[in-house]
């Protein structure tokens, strides 16, 4: 299979060119030219910037398009339309953030999406992310129809995650000590590693499956705790856990889901996120590796960064502030 990825091999489109290549297939990677220009270099690399000239895709025919970075409903039909009859599956990496209301568990690929009132804006925020994303997928579904798998990941984890949502978990527990962590012991988790949804996303495209998918798991979600005490337990760690009442948290200005990773207040409108129903992924062959596995892995990768990264999750001063607070209330 020849497979035009669209993207850089930063991290999902890194696993993605490793699962290509353990199957035999031939890739060719289409993206800016500005990440990790050292990776792969075997690997076929197109430059160029879907904003503005994707010229250089002109001409060329591929079996399947994977793609890993579209953002803006216009990027993604500027791209279709320079490879109008050169695909012959298209594969839309989105989110599960395009749901209108995630305050319920469950949600299925057919609850309703966010809309934004001005379909052209040019600016990703929280609000509009999601939207946006919805738009870009019915972009793929329009240029074409009955063609494209869309996918919609939860929390993508595993080696290689930039946004250290996962790893600063693993980091943290590995360091031993007192962890500060809210008092939510048995809050749903639910989060995919990157290379169990790779080597899915490649078999979507080998098979020509298409539709829409909710791409996160387990089918029921981890439990917090079970979550931090795996992160523990691929370190050997001492570590102990010090479970601190959220509402506490929020006085003390302690940021939910980035400086606290994996944390959704309770009641607030999330409780859908980290609970959704991925059924329909399931019986299209997803399939999950352990917790122990994804933690591990990530551990052994995170200590190659020579301690680098973690620019926006809790440092370990404002923890050790927070936890002498708690301890002194």
């Amino acid at each position: 299979m020849d497979v035009l990825l669209l993207g850089g091999p930063l991290f999902l489109g890194r696993h993605l060119i490793d699962a290509l290549l353990a199957g035999g297939h031939r890739v060719t990677m289409f993206n800016r030219g500005k990440t990790n220009l050292d990776a792969f270099p075997d690997v076929e690399r197109l430059v160029g910037d879907r904003r503005s000239d994707v010229t250089v895709l002109n001409g060329r025919s591929w079996d399947a398009a994977i793609d890993t970075s579209g953002y803006f409903p216009a990027d993604v039909q500027r791209t279709m339309d320079a490879v109008d009859g050169a695909v012959a599956h298209y594969t839309f990496v989105s989110t599960i953030s395009v749901y209108a209301d995630a305050s319920t568990a469950g949600l299925d690929e057919s609850a309703p999406v966010g809309r934004l009132d001005d379909a052209g804006v040019e600016e990703i925020t929280g609000e509009s992310y999601g939207p946006l994303k919805a738009l870009c997928e019915e972009a793929a579904e329009a240029a074409m129809p009955g063609r494209v798998a869309n996918v919609r990941p939860g929390l993508i984890v595993g080696p290689n995650d930039p946004s250290d949502r996962f790893t600063y978990w693993v980091r943290r527990l590995a360091g031993g000590g007192e962890v500060l962590a809210p008092d939510r012991p048995d809050m749903p988790v639910q989060v995919i590693d990157v290379r169990d949804l790779a080597e899915w996303i490649v078999r979507l495209a080998a098979s020509g499956t298409t539709g829409v998918f909710n791409a996160t798991g387990p089918a029921k979600p981890h439990r917090f705790d079970a979550v931090l005490e795996a992160c523990r337990a691929a370190a050997g760690s001492d570590a102990s856990i010090t479970w601190v009442d959220e509402g506490w948290l929020a006085e003390q200005k302690v940021g939910y889901w980035v400086e606290l990773p994996l944390w959704l207040p309770g009641g607030e409108g999330y409780d859908g996120l980290s609970a959704v129903d991925v059924s329909r992924a399931i019986n299209a062959g997803l399939t999950f590796r352990s917790l122990a596995d994804t933690s591990a892995a990530t551990l052994e990768w995170d200590r190659t960064r020579g301690g680098g990264g973690m620019d926006a999750q809790l440092s370990a001063g404002r923890e050790a502030e927070l936890l002498a607070l708690w301890g002194d209330r």
